[in-house]
């Protein structure tokens, strides 16, 4: 069956919505396959855990969501609260839960685990209605509750956001050991190979990259969103580095791109068709949100990594974003001059912000 030519996800039938969840597992497989080279069974354990918890619970929330059937014996009435489920049911929290997993370091304990897509599924998906009817993304709402409401519970290297994030090559440039001595320790080529150590989806850019290439090329996911929030953290960092270490511009600027989650969050959580905007001038302007609240909070903000607060943070604006009475599909100059605007206002704000010359 084919699809209906629309920009919209909502409005794609059934098939389109499952071939979309199966084609970002098959563009998660390489860095699934990673983190368990890496990781070994840590990575496999929290795996299996995520995917249990958010796809069982999903399954529960929805059937009692459900109004069941007149039907004399239980287990009839019980059987048609699910008379709706589809394979939709399991591949889109399916998709969630390995998202989470790999947002997680490898030594997590299983009961952080346990909470934090219990938080996502329910609370940042269920009670919003269901599949296509929440506004945060799922594994973000629950790898941001972890970093909140359990920090105190970690010990060691594992704390905080930093532990959730796997920015931990950019916690050695914020505890004062300086962007060329954590080089040093960090490589580029490491970096992008994964042999650092961070969240287990994270580390490997070239795992990524793959998953990015299929996606795109299947079309399962909007290369606009992914382009915005890339170039636009890309050039923006640039121009800090420019400030900062105008000899290093170059590697200061791939350190960061290739550290953190920006990465993994631009090509598997930006690119969620039930979070991110309908149209495309749209979807433009959301990856310039994202990619700059992430430039804006590892220069400027209490934390050294900001994808998954910057993606929750955007959410949030979605809805004004697709406005009816000013979104539209077409590209007018009222676009281009807006972005452009933002686009140089934010260039002034980083330059400024890093001790710029007036």
């Amino acid at each position: 069956m084919q699809t209906i030519k629309q920009t919209s996800p909502y409005i794609r039938k059934d098939v389109s919505t499952k071939r979309m969840m199966i084609d970002v597992l098959i563009a998660l497989t390489p860095v699934v396959i990673f983190s368990i080279y890496r990781f070994g069974w840590d990575a496999v354990i929290r795996i299996l855990v995520s995917l249990v918890v958010m796809v069982g619970l999903e399954a529960i929330a929805f059937g009692i969501m459900q109004k069941p059937g007149k039907h004399e014996k239980w287990i009839d009435r019980l059987k048609s609260r699910f008379e709706k489920y589809t394979i939709n049911n399991i591949t889109a929290p399916a998709v969630s839960a390995v998202i989470f997993a790999m947002l997680v370091p490898s030594k997590l304990p299983i009961y952080a685990v346990i909470v934090g897509a219990a938080f996502g599924i329910i609370v940042g998906k269920m009670l919003f209605g269901g599949m296509g009817s929440n506004i945060f993304n799922v594994a973000a709402v629950g790898r941001i509750f972890i970093a909140l409401a359990l920090t105190d519970m970690f010990t060691g290297t594992y704390v905080g956001v930093d532990m959730i994030a796997g920015g931990t090559a950019l916690t050695a440039i914020r505890t004062g050991a300086g962007f060329p001595h954590t080089l040093n320790s960090y490589p580029l080529i490491d970096m992008f190979m994964g042999n650092i150590p961070g969240s287990m989806g994270e580390i490997s850019a070239l795992a990524i990259l793959i998953g990015m290439a299929y996606l795109l090329i299947r079309r399962s996911a909007d290369y606009r969103v992914i382009v915005s929030s890339l170039v636009t953290f890309v050039v923006l960092m640039f121009v800090a580095g420019l400030k900062l270490y105008p000899d290093q511009v170059l590697d200061y600027t791939l350190f960061h791109l290739f550290s953190g989650g920006i990465l993994f969050g631009a090509v598997f959580m930006i690119t969620d068709p039930v979070t991110s905007p309908v149209t495309r001038p749209g979807r433009w302007i959301y990856g310039l949100l994202v990619g700059a609240l992430v430039v804006l909070i590892r220069l400027f903000g209490a934390y050294p990594e900001g994808v998954a607060f910057a993606l929750l943070f955007s959410n949030m604006f979605v809805p004004l974003i697709d406005y009816p009475q000013w979104a539209t599909n077409k590209f007018k100059p009222a676009f281009f001059i807006g972005y452009g605007v933002a686009f140089i206002a934010l260039v002034a704000i980083v330059y400024f912000g890093v001790g710029g010359a007036v």
